[in-house]
């Protein structure tokens, strides 16, 4: 066995209705002035407002700061801190997807240090401490409540990562009443989202490790038994609660056993695009999981004893209905099967190659060495033609 570390969250809340109790984690934590950090979607269907009246009635002084964007920009970052700063707050709390969760981890760096946003760019770049911090997911699939990276928009069409251990928060809360309205659409794109994290994390080069192994498993078994019936009915509080855990297992797995080629190419698409993240991953994941076949057909052959139970045949005939029951599974839950039908022009594919080469912190994690002929190949099978 290759030695390894493995890095998560001290406590993991995993309860129905814990959103509801928020203060006794504040309490723990010191925290009597609280920076909530949400969205001004959460807060129009009222899920953000019982969350402030129960930490009101426990004594709590919340500053709620509910103008986070979907892939948000450093503008929106340094706008929560300064609301947090204005209020003194001693602690920060995020309800919501994972641009909340990734805006909040960072003003929690911001307002327990003296760095300035632009130096915490990077690997371990992070200096000093941070406030506590508490993330409760509305989504199942990001996992960002349990991972320690933070991506921000930094231009028109450009990101940047944050990863630093001091972004795992002290307290990660999993409320599956906070999933129950959430729409199908974003149910499919965010539960994909999750399956990506999980078979990444398996096939990952780099520290792949026998926990976070087990932990990638579990998710892709929950999630996969689950989805269809989350995306289709919505009110089962059951699947929600199995997509939520599941998506917090494959955050722990993919913290510790990075993600590869799906995400590198599936960043410039939401940078151009505008493509929500979990479906650029869904729209590459069959292609590149082909184009990886060679390499890791065995690890393959592993998770489609998972999503297939029963499945019977060769590691490569297992490898490959692992890729089509994906594909199937992505016409089930109805999301967009290939690039040309959201809106991505041909023409622009060997741009989005290029641009996808530059995510080397990505792809030196991929089980099989991608160069740009290899992306450009990816982009075009992914379009929708034969490569």
């Amino acid at each position: 066995m290759q030695p390894f570390v493995f890095n998560t969250v001290p406590q993991l809340i995993c309860r129905p209705g814990s959103a509801l109790a928020l203060a006794e984690s504040c309490r723990r934590l010191c925290m009597a002035r609280p920076l909530l950090v949400t969205d001004p979607g959460l807060v129009a269907i009222g899920l953000v407002q019982p969350v402030v009246a129960a930490l009101d009635a426990a004594g709590m002084s919340v500053t709620l700061f509910d103008q986070v964007l979907e892939d948000p920009p450093d503008t929106v970052v340094e706008a929560a801190a300064a609301a947090g700063r204005a209020a003194g707050a001693d602690g920060v709390i995020a309800l919501g997807g994972g641009s909340s969760m990734d805006v909040a981890k960072i003003v929690a760096v911001l307002l327990g240090g003296e760095q300035p946003l632009a130096q915490l760019y990077g690997v371990d770049q992070v200096r000093g401490s941070r406030l506590p911090l508490v993330l409760v997911p509305t989504t199942a699939g990001t996992g960002s409540e349990v991972t320690p990276v933070a991506v921000i928009t930094t231009g028109e069409t450009t990101k940047a990562g944050v990863s630093s251990p001091l972004l795992l928060p002290d307290v990660a809360v999993l409320d599956a009443d906070l999933t129950l309205g959430l729409p199908a659409k974003v149910t499919a794109m965010t539960g994909i989202d999750a399956m990506v994290h999980a078979i990444e994390a398996y096939t990952s080069a780099v520290r792949k490790n026998p926990l976070s192994d087990n932990f990638a498993r579990e998710a892709l078994r929950l999630l996969s038994r689950n989805i269809r019936t989350a995306v289709h009915e919505g009110g089962n509080r059951e699947a929600r609660a199995s997509m939520l855990l599941g998506a917090c297992l494959a955050g722990q797995a993919f913290a510790n056993a990075p993600v590869a080629a799906v995400h590198a190419l599936a960043y410039p698409l939401g940078g151009h695009y505008h493509i929500p993240h979990g479906l650029s991953n869904s729209l590459v994941l069959p292609s590149v999981m082909a184009f990886n076949m060679p390499d890791a057909v065995d690890l393959y052959a592993e998770l489609a004893d998972i999503v297939i139970p029963g499945i019977e045949g060769s590691n490569e005939a297992r490898a490959s209905a692992l890729v089509e029951a994906l594909r199937e599974l992505i016409a089930d839950v109805q999301l967009p099967a290939t690039l040309a039908q959201v809106g991505v022009v041909e023409a622009h594919l060997a741009q989005l190659a290029d641009e996808a080469m530059l995510q080397q912190r990505l792809l030196v994690n991929n089980p099989r060495a991608v160069l740009l002929a290899d992306a450009l190949g990816i982009y075009r099978a992914a379009f929708g033609e034969v490569p």
